[in-house]
């Protein structure tokens, strides 16, 4: 592992944060977590609280200022299509203003958890995703952008009855492309794909897709 960081995490109370920051925790590193004061006793140990509000990155800019990585994980709870207002206005926001900081604050690393695209439902969901992602890009972050389409975990089980449909999908020429593309992902492997990124700091823009990430997890083990 490299040596030790101070890593800033927006989005620490959710599916992905609450599992990272113990794992990061454990590997040495110093984390501060962004959260909202009502929300502050859901942050797992392991972290430093640090209270404002992710919609205006003047509350979080010195702490953000003193971290080596940068990762953001921000995502309306239980996405769904009736949801695209809230995308805009929690996701979008969110995302726009941590590059915004991460650019002022010149974060070496801005880690972005973005989600599988082109894709034929959630579409106002990978919207808001590419939008940020073109923000990353158009702001010459040093970033690495993850895509999954769906992470299966606890509570997060029922696509396991797709796995063969994408495995036959996988062989058919016709197929093959979204199949590889919108492939499934485990909450282990984004776990070990995010630690990777974080202890292995992209230089340019780095993006990556299902199975990139389940190949980067195998490297952090």
């Amino acid at each position: 592992m490299g040596h030790p960081q101070r890593i800033f995490v927006s989005g620490g109370t959710g599916y992905i944060g609450s599992r990272l920051i113990p794992l990061l925790h454990a590997r040495g590193h110093d984390v501060v977590a962004l959260v909202r004061e009502t929300s502050r006793r859901r942050l797992p140990a392991g972290c430093t609280p640090l209270v404002g509000d992710a919609l205006n990155g003047d509350t979080y800019r010195h702490a953000a200022a003193n971290a080596d990585t940068f990762v953001q994980l921000i995502s309306v709870h239980h996405p769904s299509p009736a949801k695209a207002q809230q995308f805009v206005d929690v996701d979008l926001k969110s995302g726009l203003e941590a590059v915004r900081i991460a650019r002022e604050a010149a974060v070496r690393h801005f880690i972005y958890l973005s989600v599988a695209h082109p894709a034929p439902v959630m579409q106002a969901y990978a919207a808001v995703r590419i939008e940020v992602e073109k923000s990353i890009a158009e702001n010459r972050l040093d970033a690495t952008i993850l895509r999954p389409w769906y992470v299966l975990g606890p509570g997060h089980r029922w696509p396991y009855a797709l796995i063969p449909f994408y495995k036959i999908a996988e062989m058919l020429p016709q197929t093959r492309d979204s199949a590889v593309r919108l492939g499934l992902v485990t909450i282990r492997q984004m776990l070990g794909a995010l630690r990777h990124a974080v202890e292995n700091p992209s230089s340019g823009m780095r993006i990556l897709e299902p199975k990139d990430i389940r190949r980067e997890s195998q490297l952090a083990h």
